[in-house]
């Protein structure tokens, strides 16, 4: 017997199975190959959602619910296989949220842990746990869990980001709480730009004990970023299945940026092709700059800025540049690892 086989079933069995269901009895035998599978199995299913087209819905929403009316004025990505769940892969939540000129996302907080990928406009806020950041194209930023946060437009033009969430773990483990703050914006109690000078240029203060899972920096500047990556080109030193792909990282320990979601900026050179390459991570791909295409499975996905496209576990995937591209994605990866669950394929490079 393997398992992906089950025993046969005779009448006496089958009597078996009806008497015990009446007490919430369950024979392993026969659920195992569903449970206990030879690699990932899930519904999530690879697709691409195209920027042009949720602005529009994003901007016609905009005329018909306020920000503080939504709470959250987002569109959520659900993937076509997880419909009805609000998920984009089976651990992991994503949405395209609208700020209008002029409006705030009022101030909560909850269990989950939060990122925003800023896509369109700049210059809108997020405040974090009294601390405001100007947000631009392509800046990373971060929610940690349970942490005040509240959004505000004070610019002439509409702001669009990505937010991933980690939802559907939260929900998982039934540990979701949530509050509203007495105020739409809560207090600024600490200078902009305090968080990223305190911790982020490779210095700690003195007796320094973090609270958090998260990493004190909640701001990480695309223009810092892609500085980054511009030298390391230079090295010419490309991953084969990845070209160069960097993670964000917690300046406190080098690890992940968040306890649940991990996060990268990749760079693919003009006319790249990477090899083939699978993980247990489904994964969700935001593209900056460049345009191209991906192959996940047997599927191809023709992509160019702002568009968004997600890879389920274990499936292989591809990316060609038509340009020099980069490239965010975030997936479950940390909280894989820190599981011992984490395997890649890199077909043998």
């Amino acid at each position: 017997m393997s398992l992906t086989e089950k025993p046969a079933i005779t009448p006496e069995r089958l009597a078996f199975y009806e008497k015990i269901d009446k007490e919430a009895f369950t024979p392993l035998w026969e659920v195992m190959s569903s449970i206990i599978t030879p690699e990932p199995k899930s519904d999530c299913q690879p697709h691409l959602w195209r920027f042009a087209n949720a602005k529009a819905h994003l901007l016609e929403a905009g005329g018909l619910i306020s920000a503080k009316e939504a709470e959250r004025r987002v569109l959520i990505l659900e993937n076509p296989g997880l419909r009805g769940t609000s998920k984009i892969t089976t651990s992991l939540y994503a949405g395209l949220q609208l700020v209008m000129p002029g409006e705030v996302a009022p101030a909560h907080r909850h269990s989950q842990t939060a990122l925003r990928f800023v896509l369109d406009g700049s210059g809108a806020h997020t405040a974090v746990n009294g601390e405001r950041t100007e947000m631009r194209y392509g800046d990373f930023v971060i929610t940690p869990p349970n942490a005040w946060h509240d959004h505000g437009n004070e610019t002439r033009e509409p702001m669009i980001w990505l937010d991933g969430l980690d939802i559907p773990l939260v929900s998982f483990f039934d540990a979701s709480f949530a509050e509203g703050f007495d105020a739409e914006a809560q207090p600024v109690t600490r200078e902009t730009g305090d968080s990223l000078a305190r911790y982020g240029a490779n210095m700690l203060p003195v007796d320094f004990e973090t609270k958090s899972a998260a990493s004190p920096i909640f701001n990480y500047p695309y223009e810092r970023s892609r500085a980054a990556l511009e030298k390391m080109k230079e090295q010419a030193d490309w991953d084969p299945c990845h070209g160069l792909k960097m993670r964000y990282v917690n300046p406190l320990d080098g690890g992940y940026a968040m306890p649940t979601m991990a996060t990268f900026l990749q760079l693919l050179p003009k006319a790249f092709q990477t090899a083939a390459y699978r993980a247990t991570d489904a994964t969700v791909f935001t593209v900056v700059e460049g345009t191209g295409r991906s192959t996940i499975g047997d599927k191809t996905y023709e992509w160019g800025p702002k568009d968004i496209f997600v890879a389920p576990s274990w499936h292989w995937i591809t990316h060609e540049a038509d340009e020099e591209t980069v490239i965010f994605s975030y997936s479950d990866r940390v909280a894989q690892e820190k599981l011992g669950l984490f395997r890649q394929d890199r077909g043998n490079n």
